[in-house]
């Protein structure tokens, strides 16, 4: 049976992922028309062989603005991302319901994390603006779900119910064959098949043992 990894951590994943590729969409672009348009007015001094040369140095000169300002805001906003979705999914889970609360705690200890290394009123005031902004983010994720017609709690209880239904039906049959097995046996052992029986014997002792609870 493969095992899969529980839809929390993916939809975190999903979030870090998209939040890295918006951050650097963010401070990439604008980077990449300052940096073009700061070149070529800093450039007209330079000579170059053709007017083709000249545009290719512009685009390099621009390509590397938005890979450089394009990363430092892309790994600080998947940063973000990251901290919060797995401090607000990691109290939903542990509650086994999700507030508006979950989200607001979560806002404060990213901010705060974010903000430690400006010192102690720094980090108190990033907390502060996180919680403020972890509660209509986290209002807007409830909304969503609601919209969605199941949340991820429910989901998760039904999904455990289905399977649990599931393994019950396969030990309610492994145990009917077990049964059937053994009447049979009971049947041969009166008509004296005993090296058969030794063998369903021991075939009937393994299965009930490999029924997963």
């Amino acid at each position: 049976e493969l095992q899969q990894y529980p839809e929390e951590t993916l939809n975190i994943i999903k979030a870090t992922f998209s939040g890295a590729v918006i951050g650097w969409m963010y401070g990439g672009l604008p980077a990449f028309l300052h940096a073009k348009r700061q070149y070529i007015e800093r450039s007209h001094a330079e000579v170059y062989y053709n007017r083709l040369d000249a545009v290719q140095s512009a685009q390099q000169a621009a390509i590397r603005g938005f890979i450089r300002y394009g990363w430092r805001w892309s790994w600080r906003i998947a940063a973000f991302v990251a901290i919060f979705n797995t401090v607000s999914t990691g109290l939903s889970v542990y509650r086994n319901k999700t507030t508006c609360s979950h989200f607001a705690a979560a806002g404060a200890f990213t901010g705060g994390v974010f903000r430690i290394h400006l010192g102690l009123s720094k980090m108190v005031a990033g907390s502060v603006f996180g919680a403020i902004f972890g509660i209509p983010t986290g209002g807007l994720l409830m909304a969503m779900q609601k919209l969605s017609g199941e949340t991820i709690q429910e989901k998760r209880t039904r999904e455990r119910r289905l399977l649990h239904e599931q393994k019950l039906a396969e030990w309610k049959a492994n145990l009917h064959v077990a049964e059937v097995d053994l009447e049979e046996i009971v049947t041969n052992t009166q008509e004296g098949t005993t090296e058969r029986d030794i063998e369903k014997i021991a075939k009937a002792s393994q299965e009930p043992s490999t029924i997963r609870r």
